[in-house]
């Protein structure tokens, strides 16, 4: 049978089976019982598993939704902020995508594990994002033309180590500031 769109109930119940899992994976780990993330989604267990035949595949799913939410982000905030704004705000979805990532943690090890590869294309996806972000911000005159992706990478990774905590926030919210300063654009 030819696959076919899913309907617009089914995309909701899906949605809610990736938002469940991810927030039940890092309150609870790995272990959670896949009835207890149907439970919190308000569907059935057969539902989640119509979606998702293993728990391995609701994890790795659960990850890529998420990074998705992330780079998907960016026309939106560019769209609704001035570039240097959409910049920063992004750095912030950043932060909270890897204090995700870090509470799933486990619940990945054990897709790995398996087999599966939930970080396939993340850096390329990430590094897209975050290069559009970048030259939107130079084309305005407002970020640093000279500043690859990358490297604005490596420093959004470093502060997020500090983010893992909810009392240490703040610090990286100065922390980001910090970096975001470096990125605008200085005329000669």
């Amino acid at each position: 049978m030819p696959d076919r769109p899913l309907r617009a109930d089914a995309l909701r119940n899906r949605q809610r089976l990736l938002d469940a899992a991810v927030h039940t994976f890092s309150q609870a780990g790995a272990e959670v019982t896949l009835d207890r993330i149907a439970k919190e989604a308000g569907v059935g267990i057969g539902t989640l598993y119509r979606h998702f035949p293993t728990r391995e595949a609701l994890i790795e799913a659960a990850y890529r939704n998420e990074l998705a939410k992330l780079c998907d982000a960016v026309p939106e905030l560019l769209a609704a902020l001035p570039a240097e704004a959409a910049v920063r705000a992004w750095m912030d979805r950043f932060v909270d995508y890897l204090a995700t990532k870090r509470g799933m943690a486990d619940a990945l090890r054990l897709a790995i594990a398996s087999g599966a590869n939930p970080y396939a294309h993340s850096r390329d996806r990430l590094l897209a994002a975050l290069g559009d972000l970048l030259a939107a911000g130079a084309a305005a005159g407002t970020v640093r033309a000279d500043v690859a992706p990358a490297d604005v990478l490596a420093g959004l990774s470093g502060v997020s180590l500090v983010a893992g905590e909810p009392d240490q926030r703040a610090q990286a919210g100065r922390l980001l500031d910090l970096l975001m300063d470096g990125l605008r654009h200085r005329p000669a």
